[in-house]
């Protein structure tokens, strides 16, 4: 049903546009939402970045979302979905040199430079949309008339007698689409606050003054970007780092994965071994609706991830709250940035304090998701 309301979704856009001027954010919209742009025809980008559910994979796929389901409805993923929402501030992939780290890019691994390389890998992956190249999925633009004409008219009548300029204009479209203010909006309860139009709880207040103290927690060193207080903050550095993530037992035993994980290192634009398990600092933008959590969904419950991160300061944190066991050794031990991670220990209220700011960053669209699971 949801591959049906995406077609009925694109073909309406589509004849609206007909008898208007069509921009790239619009042509970029009906491409999010086509099935037909994947082998099978069962699967869009919105598929696994769906707006309904803040920009993620909101599907079982049998694995309690923890990894993405392909176009061929058997092939699972070893990572999660991130959001796509925000998505458009992170940096292009660079080495920083003053901090002596990686930053920004698209992906777990920031394997793609920027938005629009991100838009192009999907469609060729055999595990997603499983396009066998890039003359497949032109040609599938093709059939669309309203596409051809579209392209035309943008790039020049000429733009499909080359495969290779094609593919790169339509992920500039996309790309266009999710650079709207659809994808990032800033009007949570926290953007409302800052702007005088909502008043925090004094439970989300302490919680907003942990979250945003050094000497307290570990969560301003790699979730803030811009400082408290200040507007059109994304809570990410785009930094990558090792925070010590165990390997997804229940996931590897239905994707069949044996190896490891190398997180950055598996960026074919990094070398260094010192860079193995690192991953990038993700939004925390809708972050209370966007479950499972870390790259490979390891956990289901934010609370989880809070007292995750406390574990490393606090010795009575030694039970996973959802297994009732110690926590799981972590994939890559040797690379874990320790010193990010120093703090003070939290007890109960201070985790929950923090849970309820991070239920702050709810985009207002999704607000109800957040009713919807405390019922």
């Amino acid at each position: 049903m949801k591959n049906l309301k995406n077609i009925a979704l694109c073909t309406l856009l589509a004849s609206n546009l007909l008898a208007n001027s069509i921009s790239k954010e619009d042509l970029g919209k009906a491409l999010f939402f086509d099935v037909n742009l994947s082998k099978n025809r069962t699967q869009s980008c919105a598929t696994c970045h769906n707006p309904e559910a803040g920009f993620v994979d909101d599907r079982d796929n049998g694995i309690n979302k923890m990894a993405s389901l392909g176009d061929d409805l058997k092939s699972l993923g070893d990572r999660q979905a991130p959001t796509a929402s925000y998505a458009k501030f992170s940096p292009k992939f660079h080495f920083d040199e003053k901090k002596a780290l990686y930053k920004g890019g698209q992906f777990w691994d920031g394997r793609e430079t920027s938005l629009e390389g991100q838009a192009g890998g999907p469609p060729l992956n055999p595990i997603e949309m499983g396009m066998p190249d890039k003359k497949s999925v032109v040609d599938r633009l093709k059939e669309n008339s309203f596409y051809v004409d579209s392209f035309k008219s943008m790039f020049g009548n000429d733009i499909f007698e080359d495969n290779e300029k094609a593919y790169k204009a339509m992920t500039e479209v996309i790309a266009s689409f999710e650079k709207t203010d659809e994808f990032s909006p800033f009007d949570s309860k926290y953007d409302r606050y800052l702007r005088g139009e909502y008043d925090l709880t004094p439970l989300e207040d302490l919680g907003m003054s942990i979250f945003f103290s050094n000497n307290n927690n570990s969560c301003a060193t790699c979730h803030v970007l811009k400082g408290e207080g200040k507007e059109g903050e994304t809570f990410t550095n785009y930094e990558f780092h090792n925070i010590g993530v165990p390997v997804n037992k229940e996931l590897r035993d239905k994707n069949g994965v044996k190896e490891k994980d190398l997180g950055l290192l598996a960026n074919t634009n990094v070398k260094d071994k010192n860079q193995i398990g690192k991953y990038k600092t993700p939004t925390l933008r809708n972050v209370a609706v966007t479950s499972p959590y870390m790259h490979n969904g390891v956990f289901k419950d934010l609370r989880t991830v809070v007292e995750f991160y406390d574990k490393y300061n606090n010795k009575e944190r030694v039970l996973n709250p959802e297994t009732k066991e110690p926590w799981d050794e972590p994939e890559h031990k040797d690379t874990i940035s320790l010193k990010e991670l120093k703090a003070n220990a939290q007890n109960d209220r201070k985790v929950d304090a923090l849970v309820a700011f991070m239920k702050l960053l709810t985009d207002k669209r999704y607000e109800y998701l957040l009713e919807k699971k405390e019922r």
